[in-house]
């Protein structure tokens, strides 16, 4: 916990700032826990969401704010390079390459598509740089210094203020691009990314993109970390969360780190909790208003050193997250004569139909139309209109004029329930599927994990979603509504650097290894910015010839190829042949801190009654169901599916065939109290 100098505590804020919604968890300096949802944009304010939120559970309306300790995780980078409205950038490389970050690996994701759009790069202009050395680090060609000046000056004059430099084989072979580093400065650029500090790995492509990534995002971020720790005030230093999970100081945090800076909070939030419930393997379901993120987690965090966004590689060390578009705002349609839902979402303004601001049908309003979202127990939402309370004769009006066409389109007349059924159904499957690509497409038993829950949407989809993958046990936090902000209070402050080797794995190599691993703590440390509390180092093994690593920790020779045969077979389903290459060295140094995030919610002594009972289509029939106030119940509470447990943030549906338990500590608990199949054969109500 951060401190006042006086050792007085500190307001303490954990923030997601979404694309759709900003999440907040708070405490404050007496101890208590407070929480708020806002919508990220809204026209009628002038401030930062963020900052909103602060202002409004301070009750600092204007003026300076108290000091208070801020970790934050943000899609300022991620919908910059979405959007392309980064920095206008300059790639500065060795000449003869020019057009390969754009021409990429040429491999082409859909076989059958003739007609090839490539995304927009992300650099406005290419300096080709008078300069090559080879693989073994001969110098073929000498930097040509008065060239490069000459180019980068022209560059800077045309208004350019930030430049990428990507050198052939400079992630081993470095001087060149550090001379050319010291050039761009000297020339006036005020952002200059290199290569081989970011991205010390082989492969052009992506180091390179990954190196214009950083040049072309981390102005955009420093202007959005500067400005908000302007608001926050000279006595709080706010922290960031990075895509590989661990927090950084705002000076410290890099473009390429950004782009999974939100949804990395809610994977520590997940994993943590989900230990903190005694769960040893966990699928994450983490449905926003946007998309639904998933991942799975069995005791370490799964990373992947490489990934795709918006067209462009970036190689940096990030958690393993699989990302649907299937969110609460995800716009619901008939078009071609079927249902569709997404990939468009009605974001936050106008948001739903049910919002009152001439939004579209989304996956919410067919929740309000089932009855599942309860117009007076709605989750509070701080947006243009106040806390704005849903309208559900606005759904049913749009819900009528959809069903009109599809009469008049297929001539075949539907319920207005069995539309809004039929939609939350593909919404379901779509996320059932990204489960199995983060889970039984690596290997792993997903009947064998529980389902932790959060999102403000993940609750109403729960127990549908772990139903199409034969889950037993869904687990729903106290802050499921808003787990991804309350990760940021038990992440760690953490550095996470890679580097290639791409040697042989046999006995004598330990020295190299030994010296990578080195390297890369240092250039960890560095980036913490304090000696860490705790080193860990994997390796990524490989056979020769195919691109699958595997990771290990690290050991003898003859173990580490052991348990690559374990891990292989498990992972792919046979034994690979050939020689072993250690691929790779990851080290992370982190910064533990027992004392922060872990809260505890005060139960009451006995539960209490229904709220109401509610009228609702669930399971293909109407049912009459008891709605609970989850501050109203006890450790120990049970009931029996259908149920709907509502709090301040989230709308949890125990569906039939599902039993709902409190725990001790406040997690919500579901687990299935009548086998899947026989329930499946037991509700086959007549449609209306």
């Amino acid at each position: 916990m951060h401190e006042a100098m006086d050792g007085e505590p500190l307001w303490q804020f954990w923030i997601d700032r979404g694309g759709t919604f900003t999440d907040v968890v708070a405490r404050s300096p007496g101890g208590t826990v407070h929480t708020a949802k806002l919508l990220s944009e809204d026209p009628a304010r002038t401030e930062d969401a963020a900052i909103a939120a602060i202002r409004k559970l301070t009750g600092v309306m204007s003026g300076p704010l108290p000091s208070c300790a801020v970790r934050m995780g943000t899609t300022v980078a991620t919908n910059a390079l979405l959007e392309r409205k980064g920095e206008p950038t300059l790639l500065a490389i060795t000449r003869g390459f020019g057009d390969a970050l754009i021409i990429g690996t040429q491999e082409r994701p859909e076989l059958f598509v003739r007609q090839i759009v490539l995304p927009v790069p992300p650099h406005a202009r290419v300096l080709e740089i008078a300069e090559r050395v080879m693989a073994d680090g001969t110098v073929l060609q000498e930097l040509d210094e008065a060239a490069a000046l000459q180019g980068l000056t022209e560059a800077r004059a045309a208004g350019l203020t930030s430049v990428a430099i990507v050198l052939m084989h400079g992630w081993k072979y470095a001087a060149h691009e550090a001379r050319l580093a010291e050039l761009a400065r000297q020339a006036g650029f005020t952002q200059v990314s290199v290569s081989h500090e970011l991205a010390p790995s082989i492969k052009l492509i992506a180091r390179g993109d990954t190196t214009l990534v950083d040049a072309y995002l981390s102005p955009i971020l420093r202007h959005y970390v500067d400005q908000f720790s302007a608001a926050l005030g000279p006595g709080s230093s706010p922290l960031f969360m990075q895509s590989s999970g661990g927090l950084i100081d705002g000076a410290r945090f890099h473009g390429k780190d950004a782009t999974l800076s939100g949804p990395a909070g809610g994977i520590v939030g997940m994993a943590r909790t989900a230990e903190m419930s005694g769960a040893a393997r966990v699928i994450g379901f983490d449905m926003g208003g946007t998309s639904t993120d998933v991942s799975h987690y069995a005791g370490t965090f799964e990373r992947d050193s490489e990934t795709r966004l918006a067209g462009v590689r970036i190689r940096a060390p990030m958690l393993r997250i699989h990302t649907v578009a299937a969110g609460g705002g995800s716009i619901c349609r008939f078009d071609a004569g079927r249902l569709v839902v997404g990939p468009e979402s009605a974001g936050a303004v106008p948001g739903p139909a049910c919002y009152r601001l001439g939004g579209p049908l989304t996956l919410t309003d067919c929740n309000v139309l089932l009855g599942k979202l309860v117009p007076e127990q709605f989750p509070q939402v701080f947006g243009p209109q106040g806390d704005q309370p849903i309208d559900p004769q606005v759904v049913a009006d749009k819900f009528a004029e959809l069903a009109e066409q599809v009469v008049a389109e297929t001539g075949q007349a539907m319920s207005l329930a069995l539309l809004a059924e039929g939609f939350v159904q593909i919404a379901v499957n779509n996320m059932a599927n990204a489960i199995r690509q983060v889970s039984v497409a690596r290997g792993h038993d997903v009947t064998a994990a529980a389902l932790a829950c959060f999102g403000g949407a993940g609750g109403q989809h729960a127990c549908l979603v772990a139903d199409a993958l034969g889950i037993e046990t869904v687990l729903v936090h106290p802050l499921a509504g808003v787990l991804s902000a309350y990760g940021m209070g038990l992440a760690s402050e953490a550095a996470v650097r890679e580097g290639s080797l791409g040697l042989a794995l046999e006995p004598g190599v330990e020295p190299a290894v030994e010296a990578l691993r080195a390297r890369l703590s240092d250039a960890a440390a560095a980036q913490l910015g304090t000696t860490p509390s705790r080193v860990e180092t994997r390796l990524f093994v490989r056979r020769e010839g195919s691109d699958a690593a595997i990771e290990l920790e690290p050991g003898p020779a003859d173990e580490l190829a052991a348990e690559f045969a374990i891990k292989h077979r498990a992972e792919f389903g046979f034994d690979s042949m050939g020689p072993l290459v250690i691929d790779r060295v990851r080290v992370e140094a982190a910064l533990e801190d027992a004392r922060a995030g872990q809260l505890r919610w005060p139960l009451p002594a006995h539960s209490g009654p229904p709220v109401q009972t509610v009228q609702c289509w669930l399971a293909s029939a109407e049912h009459h169901v008891p709605l609970y106030s989850r501050a109203d119940l006890a450790a120990g509470f049970a009931a029996t599916g259908p149920v709907i447990i509502v709090d301040p943030l989230a709308t949890t549906v125990v569906e039939p065939g599902w039993q709902a338990l409190v725990d001790p500590d406040g997690t919500l608990r579901l687990t299935r109290a009548i086998a899947r199949r026989a329930m499946a054969s037991d509700t086959s109500a007549d449609p209306i």
